[in-house]
């Protein structure tokens, strides 16, 4: 296992009041009291130093109860997104790819259905036009059957015409593109291109390996009249072991965290660069300006991966008081990660119960808040 690459410093010494942080964990410490979820963890990094990695409740429950420890991995939902991304992001710094290129310049099947000319910077940025094809459970694992799969996704509307979050499919896209480009297994592009060399291979996986099945938290999802359970769609071999590109991925609070430092910090962490400063820059420019997302039911202004958080009133997950510039992304009903350029400030929230709106997008904007009002130096 690696070793975590970002020293430790204390809340104060780096302009963080303890006091707001304090108001945080007591604001988790009362959900997971009042049952919503079981467990939970929060990771904070300013300037390359890890302030606040904290960990809640329990990662299991049932028969074999497990309490939530730093080492814990949650599922990250589509904060995978982001650490994929990554990879992409590499590909281009290599001249592998441009995100002009059309998905059919790599697959050529792909072209069926109307899609010859759909880009993969349409297709990263959820103006695809196949926001709900489906990848069938054949091609999780099985990757001549994903890419089988991608060709034959069929088209809902004209790509470019909309901006509509696809879940999964987009992402099951560029791994078939990454494989197709690289002649390597998606999963582990980015674990040996990106993770590996910023020393977070132990803290983000995409692919839980079966000795890290100790190291998993279960998701869980509220049951009808009160409690929760564990989430069976989640809570199988195939679905662990498949790292979906969009969905699929596990990690820990302070991996979060320190992935966003490196892209604060243009690139590098802890002694290693794996992105150049203007790639960096490139993929996090606004790609669909104040369009609503007719998802998400408001502008995401979205980025190759992340979305940011902008001038408009209403945007999910990062906060009201978060500065435009801030980017990041959630993981469906349970977390969000973030990053902001202008305090140097990343942050990880990470849970272990999938929860609807509104609940969910309220208790995001409480949680963000309290930290930004704790940037006070």
């Amino acid at each position: 296992m690696n070793t975590y690459p970002l020293p430790t410093a204390t809340l104060e010494s780096a302009g963080i009041s303890s006091e707001h942080i304090g108001r945080l964990a007591t604001f988790i410490d009362k959900q997971i009291a009042d049952g919503h979820y079981p467990g939970a963890q929060i990771a904070l990094a300013r300037h390359g130093k890890l302030l606040l990695d904290r960990s809640f409740g329990q990662a299991r429950q049932g028969a074999k109860p497990q309490a939530a420890a730093s080492d814990t991995l949650w599922l990250l939902y589509s904060n995978t997104k982001v650490v994929f991304a990554t990879a992409m992001w590499q590909l281009l710094e290599q001249g592998v790819i441009s995100f002009d290129d059309k998905v059919s310049d790599h697959l050529p099947d792909f072209a069926r259905h109307g899609k010859r000319d759909i880009t993969l910077m349409q297709v990263i940025t959820h103006q695809g036009g196949f926001p709900n094809a489906a990848m069938p459970k054949e091609g999780w694992l099985d990757h001549a059957a994903m890419r089988r799969a991608v060709c034959d996704f069929a088209l809902e509307w004209t790509p470019g015409s909309k901006v509509v979050y696809h879940g999964l499919s987009a992402h099951w896209v560029m791994a078939a593109v990454m494989e197709a480009v690289t002649g390597r297994d998606f999963r582990e592009v980015v674990r040996d291109n990106v993770l590996t060399p910023l020393g977070l291979a132990g803290e983000i996986t995409v692919g839980l390996r079966p000795a890290d099945d100790a190291r998993a938290a279960d998701m869980h999802e509220p049951v009808s009249g009160g409690g929760v359970r564990v989430l069976a769609d989640t809570d199988n071999d195939t679905w662990k072991r498949a790292g979906a590109p969009g969905g699929g991925g596990y990690g820990t609070a302070r991996g979060m965290v320190a992935l966003y430092q490196m892209m604060l910090a243009g690139g590098t962490l802890g002694g290693a660069r794996v992105l150049s400063p203007r790639t960096i820059q490139f993929a996090l420019r606004n790609r669909t300006g104040d369009r609503v997302d007719e998802y998400m039911g408001m502008p995401m202004h979205r980025a190759l991966g992340p979305h940011l958080r902008g001038l408009t009133n209403n945007v999910r997950g990062m906060g009201a008081l978060a500065a435009p510039e801030t980017f990041g992304h959630g993981g469906v009903g349970s977390s969000y990660c973030w990053a902001d350029p202008t305090s140097g400030v990343s942050f990880a929230y990470i849970t272990n119960c999938r929860i609807p709106d509104p609940w969910h997008s309220q208790r995001l904007d409480k949680v963000s808040n309290f930290v930004h009002t704790a940037i006070v130096g």
